[in-house]
């Protein structure tokens, strides 16, 4: 399917490994030009070597940018490569799992900085171009725990649940000029962050990682956790032409794990 955004820009961070790269690949097949972002220039350079390797005739181009995005500076680099992305995808880790009576006001301000904060800034830097030219998609990737929050996920669901405040009400503005904004709220997908959460919850359980693992996969209805190249496909769908109508929604993807009906 032509998604109608062939030749147009994006910037997706988070974007070495995960959901941020499957975005980014999704993104690049439908032909927009993407530049991606992640700390680690390694192992960032390994992934978009391999992308480049394995991309189908008529994808965009893809270029890398090794920065902090959580920080001002690194911010300024990823938007001096890509100032006017037509498609921005933000996305960082969780924060650390936990008992919230063993975090400090530091662990709360970099939960807030990665989570809410950064999304924000980005916004803010790339909306009125968008506006401008007529045509932009914001996707935020956050988490299942804003709709329904996990106990030791207590830094993730705080932080998240603030951009999905700012988001709501920004979203209802922008959508006049064909520029949207929504959230991505994956479940279980087999990353890097399943295997981090899964670790968090055998150590407050007192279970092995694959009795942790298998208790956690029977609770999806779908059986099954999500592979990152189904959540990339969705990804760029909503960045489509045809995604216009679509604002402010938190769309859980969990293979039905979410039980309430709204």
């Amino acid at each position: 399917m032509d998604l109608g955004i062939s030749g147009k820009t994006a910037l997706v961070c988070g974007a070495s490994k995960g959901l941020g790269r499957s975005s980014a690949e999704a993104l690049l097949a439908a032909g927009v030009n993407v530049t991606v972002v992640a700390r680690n220039a390694d192992t960032l350079d390994a992934a978009v070597e391999e992308i480049r390797r394995t991309a189908a005739p008529g994808s965009g181009i893809i270029t890398a940018v090794a920065c902090d995005i959580t920080t001002a500076e690194g911010r300024a680099k990823a938007l001096a490569a890509c100032p006017q992305p037509d498609i921005l995808v933000t996305n960082a880790g969780g924060p650390p799992t936990g008992d919230f009576r063993e975090w400090t006001r530091d662990h709360w301000i970099a939960a807030l900085d990665a989570n809410m904060l950064t999304p924000i800034e980005l916004i803010k830097a790339t909306v009125d171009g968008m506006i401008s030219r007529r045509f932009g998609r914001i996707i935020n990737i956050t988490s299942s725990a804003v709709k329904a929050p996990i106990d030791y996920l207590g830094l993730s669901n705080g932080a998240r649940s603030g951009l999905t405040g700012f988001v709501s009400g920004l979203s209802r503005k922008t959508v006049a000029h064909n520029v949207t904004i929504n959230n991505l709220l994956p479940g279980a997908f087999d990353t890097d962050r399943l295997k981090a959460t899964v670790l968090g919850a055998a150590k407050l359980t007192g279970k092995t990682i694959d009795e942790v693992r298998e208790i956690r996969r029977l609770e999806i209805p779908a059986g099954r956790f999500g592979s990152p190249a189904e959540f990339g496909a969705f990804c760029a769908f909503l960045c489509s032409a045809y995604a216009g109508y679509m604002t402010g929604q938190n769309i859980l993807l969990d293979g039905g794990a979410y039980p309430g009906a709204l």
